[in-house]
């Protein structure tokens, strides 16, 4: 036994070491051309429109037309980057405005079969702790079919209602209630 406990010490420093060890290959690259005198140069994308009447096509691809090169989940111009639906008081059907952002999600996780996402579904605080939790699951349950619709596998969605339990405003009027009544599509590995 105490053989093992010093072979651990001599080991985990020695994996540390080498865990950590980096290299910024970028920096090397850098210096590398510097030392030959090539010249870099500085590529800027060009801005994305606003138009989002293409619907799900409005979703950046890497490297599509030169526009947004990382992961699509990231562009602040995609509609992917919208990730609150809204609902009217005590509904659960999803109004025309969020129905293409939904719809870019659905084809984005029907694209990508390997990501997963959850869908909370939140109520304003009016009305019984029961039914305001069965209400977010219906809004969540109401997207989930709408992405799947799109192509989105029932497997990679899952539900949860917080009903009343989780407000972003605390307010009691109409303002911050409808800022309550909410389903919000949260990618957990991103």
């Amino acid at each position: 036994m105490k053989a093992l406990s010093k072979l651990m010490v001599m080991v985990v420093p020695v994996a540390l070491l080498f865990g950590c060890a980096t290299t910024d290959k970028t920096q090397d690259a850098e210096e590398d051309m510097a030392a030959t005198g090539a010249e870099t140069e500085v590529v800027t994308p060009p801005a994305m429109t606003e138009d989002t009447s293409a619907g799900a096509e409005a979703i950046a691809a890497p490297g599509q037309d030169g526009g947004f090169m990382g992961d699509p989940l990231d562009d602040p111009d995609s509609l992917l980057s919208k990730r609150v639906i809204y609902f009217d008081f005590d509904r659960s059907e999803i109004k025309d405005e969020y129905r293409e952002i939904i719809e870019a999600h659905g084809q984005y996780l029907a694209e990508n079969p390997g990501v997963r996402v959850v869908l909370e579904g939140h109520t304003d605080e009016r009305g019984t702790r029961e039914y305001n939790m069965g209400l977010g699951e219906r809004r969540a349950k109401s997207v989930r079919r709408y992405m799947s619709v799109q192509g989105a596998s029932f497997s990679q969605m899952d539900v949860v209602s917080y009903g009343e339990e989780r407000p972003v405003a605390m307010g009691h009027d109409e303002e911050s209630w409808a800022l309550n009544r909410r389903v919000e599509i949260v990618y957990p590995d991103h």
